[in-house]
């Protein structure tokens, strides 16, 4: 236990000194596994969980979803469907912000991940904002904000991940993202019709009457599609979510080429981006696994779940405290970081409350509705000052913005994520009624 918190000091100690948070976990886990059990058994587990790690079949998931929205990206679907969603609100005031918070949405629907979709669409929409007027609070706090959509709306590599590391139907997850993702999308648009009620300099009376023209529905029916095209895939029993990902991989390039909007450079750089962003995660997978061995050798799930139950604490407190763990979290990790460390401690914990019986569900249910809980929490933390991931994302792709303007932009978006969650914690239904349907 005293060797496992120890660990974590030290984890901590080497991410504020810059220490890319694969190796620094990978360094903690082999080196506190060498300290309790010896260096051959040290390396013998890490090139044990190298070479298990890089050969997983369902691992391969991951790089073939981001190849199929670096694709869709380096295609122009992108353009297409801000294009469309800005043709759908063109006429309320608020109505490009709006257009962000959609097409962000959309996008991380068949990108999924959150920062790719903030990097994309802030080159997208941003320029559009400020041609129009639109203060850059708004402007980049919808696009920081839209952004974290994609670690919840299927497909979801976080999502993906999480059922991965507990054995959980990954079906299943992605459906009950649905309606919270949703929910989360709807919420939004009203953060921005308020923002821009209280305060009307934030944007323009009206930008936009035009109707929807042909090629603004290409973008839209293209992510629609293929989204659709993946869920039904799934849900009809046509493939499974691993060779789902191969089957979007494959369309996205169908599309592409049916839209000539990619040249073979473009292609190349689309591949590119997604080999150093799949080394990158698998780089993060295989550090995370060493450090979760380490911990759990050490006996920190057990040791915590003991002290829960011996001293009786009520399960509603427990999940309030693990919700604020990922916010202070989200200030120095990322998404995937923060599941791939957290899960392995707080999974165990949660199975050893049988905490199903409090929400009058079945185990699994209520593991799955755990799973959607701990991702908007996650997602909250990608917004939250001081170091929202999302936030400093955005900071690099507009430099002549600045972080106090970004974060006061995604204020209102951060209150509509904390009544998400709150409506998520009390009404479980709301993750698990399309799960229930299967």
């Amino acid at each position: 236990m005293i060797e496992s918190l120890i660990g974590f000091a030290v984890l901590l100690g080497l991410i504020l000194l810059r220490v890319p948070i694969a190796f620094a976990m990978a360094a903690v886990g082999g080196f506190g596994f060498a300290y309790m059990r010896g260096w051959e058994p040290a390396w013998a587990m890490t090139g044990q969980v190298a070479f298990d790690t890089a050969l997983s079949y369902s691992l391969s998931v991951i790089p073939l979803f981001i190849f199929m929205g670096n694709v869709l990206a380096g295609s122009g679907v992108a353009h297409g469907l801000f294009a469309g969603a800005d043709r759908l609100f063109g006429k309320l005031r608020g109505g490009l912000a709006m257009a962000s918070v959609f097409s962000c949405g959309g996008f991380s629907a068949v990108c999924g991940s959150s920062l790719a979709t903030a990097a994309t669409m802030s080159k997208v929409a941003m320029p559009s904002m400020r041609k129009f007027g639109y203060d850059d609070r708004l402007a980049t706090g919808s696009i920081a904000a839209g952004g974290t959509l994609g670690i919840l709306i299927p497909p979801s590599v976080i999502l993906i991940i999480y059922g991965l590391l507990t054995e959980t139907n990954i079906a299943k997850l992605f459906i009950a993202g649905i309606i919270p993702g949703i929910i989360g999308v709807v919420l939004y648009l009203g953060a921005v019709m308020v923002a821009v009620r209280v305060n009307p300099a934030l944007a323009p009376e009206e930008e936009n009457t035009e109707p929807m023209s042909r090629t603004d529905l290409v973008g839209v029916f293209c992510v629609l599609g293929l989204f659709l095209f993946i869920m039904t895939g799934i849900y009809g029993g046509f493939f499974t979510p691993t060779e789902a990902a191969g089957m979007g991989a494959g369309a996205s390039v169908l599309i592409a080429v049916a839209l000539r909007s990619m040249t073979w450079s473009g292609f190349f750089a689309a591949t590119m981006d997604s080999i150093r962003a799949t080394a990158m995660i698998f780089a993060v997978i295989i550090g995370a696994e060493l450090f979760t061995n380490f911990i759990n050798f050490a006996g920190l799930p057990d040791a915590l779940s003991s002290f829960v139950i011996d001293n009786e604490m009520p399960v509603w407190a427990v999940i309030v405290f693990i919700i604020l763990v990922y916010m202070v979290l989200g200030c120095v990790l990322e998404s995937l970081s923060m599941i791939l460390l957290t899960v392995p401690v707080f999974y165990p914990l949660m199975f050893e409350l049988e905490f199903a019986n409090e929400l009058l569900l079945d185990p699994e249910n209520a593991l799955i509705w755990f799973a959607i809980v701990v991702v908007v929490a996650t997602e909250i933390s990608l917004i939250t000052p001081p170091v929202g991931m999302n936030v400093f994302v955005l900071k690099g792709v507009l430099q002549d913005v600045s972080l106090a303007t970004i974060f006061k932009g995604v204020l209102p978006f951060w209150i509509a994520d904390i009544l998400r969650l709150a409506l998520l914690i009390l009404i479980p239904s709301l993750s698990l009624w399309l799960v229930g349907l299967m």
